[in-house]
């Protein structure tokens, strides 16, 4: 069954204090070291953001279908496999960022996970929990204030199959 290129739900807009993007959220903050002997992805999802100053409560508001959008070089740090499965486990369509750290997009790519790149964003246009749609395909929102960069063909063909291991599959 091939999966909806077009997504829609609401949005968390990771701020700092400020109401600006943050930056350089690592893979510790995103699911910290502690928890690394859960291998059960299902658990996972409760420790997502645990460790980043101000959302440590992110995963008791997430709701199957929200959208993650962060700032720059999102997942910097080491290769864990759980700073991409916690948010499987909690049911986000897809993150989007200004960048990415170059192993956890890889890690998110194979795992099926969307990750989508931030060409612009005028942050002062939209509001915690604003529902949006993305076209996967060609990048296109419903919205004026925010462009990204469409999936490529390989991370197409990647999330159609599941994973990278059931693309290998095909």
């Amino acid at each position: 069954m091939k999966k909806k290129m077009k997504i829609q739900g609401k949005i968390w807009l990771i701020i700092d204090k400020d109401k600006n993007l943050i930056n350089d959220i690592d893979t510790d903050m995103i699911f910290h070291n502690k928890y690394l002997a859960i291998t059960d992805i299902e658990k996972m999802g409760q420790y997502t953001f645990d460790n980043l100053e101000g959302w440590k409560d992110f995963s008791s508001k997430a709701k199957t279908g929200d959208l993650v959008i962060v700032g720059k070089n999102f997942g910097s740090g080491s290769s864990r496999q759980q700073a991409v499965d916690c948010f499987a486990s909690l049911g986000i369509q897809a993150i989007l960022a200004e960048s990415f750290g170059a192993i956890y997009k890889r890690n998110a790519i194979n795992s099926g996970l969307p990750i989508l790149q931030i060409k612009e964003i005028d942050l002062q246009r939209f509001n915690q929990r604003e529902e949006i749609e993305i076209n996967l395909v060609d990048g296109s929102t419903n919205s004026k204030y925010l462009v990204i960069e469409p999936f490529s063909k390989v991370q197409k063909d990647i999330y159609q199959a599941g994973n990278l291991f059931k693309f290998g599959k095909i």
